[in-house]
């Protein structure tokens, strides 16, 4: 029986381009970059969106937060071996005005959720994964220094020790993209193909670990 592994994220997942915002090949986003690397005894399913947060409506780009989704969407792809939850740069915008510990603290919501959604017997593994940092240079562009405000880069790499006292508060696994992928300086946000592929490998090895 294949394993499934349900990767639930944001533009990075879904594999935004740097830039002009067009979507990278599937056999150049992480997620497929994973499947290939992880094999035939694996299916994995990519469910990025643009510009999703992890608890937040977003008033001005009218897009539901992650939350609002993630029962339906765990739910219709059931079961399940492992949840990434690859969540959180979009909630550093100043509109939702919320703290770094305030949003890793916001993750508690999707276990919550894990208690009643129906499984079809399985209770999937968990992994937070906590963003690579918006580039220390994002506010050469204007757009996204708009978008992001002030000290961005800073809040960001805030994130990660934050992410990882939820992952052992819930006995979840827990990666830093930081870690291994780096934002491109054309927007601070995106990954490049390169990150893609490092990010990739690193995740691999965190999956094998936690379910074999």
């Amino acid at each position: 029986m294949k394993k499934r592994i349900l990767c639930y994220g944001d533009s990075n997942t879904w594999g935004c381009m740097p830039g002009p915002g067009d979507r990278f090949p599937e056999d150049v986003r992480w997620t497929g970059i994973l499947q290939t690397l992880l094999g035939d005894g694996y299916t994995v399913i990519e469910e990025g969106h643009n510009g999703r947060t992890t608890l937040w409506d977003d008033p001005i780009e009218k897009r539901l937060s992650g939350l609002t989704y993630f029962y339906p969407c765990v739910e219709s792809q059931s079961p399940l071996d492992l949840i990434i939850i690859a969540l959180g740069v979009n909630d550093l915008k100043p509109r939702f005005n919320v703290s770094p510990g305030s949003i890793a603290d916001g993750l508690s919501q999707y276990f919550n959720v894990l208690k009643y959604v129906p499984l079809h017997g399985r209770v999937p593994k968990v992994m937070l994964m906590s963003p690579a940092y918006i580039h220390p240079e994002y506010w050469k562009n204007h757009l996204i220094h708009e978008i992001y405000g002030e000290n961005a880069y800073e809040r960001s790499k805030l994130l990660a020790p934050e992410y990882e006292a939820v992952a052992k508060r819930y006995e979840a696994g827990f990666l830093d993209a930081a870690l291994y992928a780096q934002a491109d300086p054309l927007d601070g946000i995106h990954l490049d193909a390169a990150s893609h592929a490092r990010l990739a490998a690193a995740v691999a090895e965190k999956v094998r670990e936690m379910i074999g």
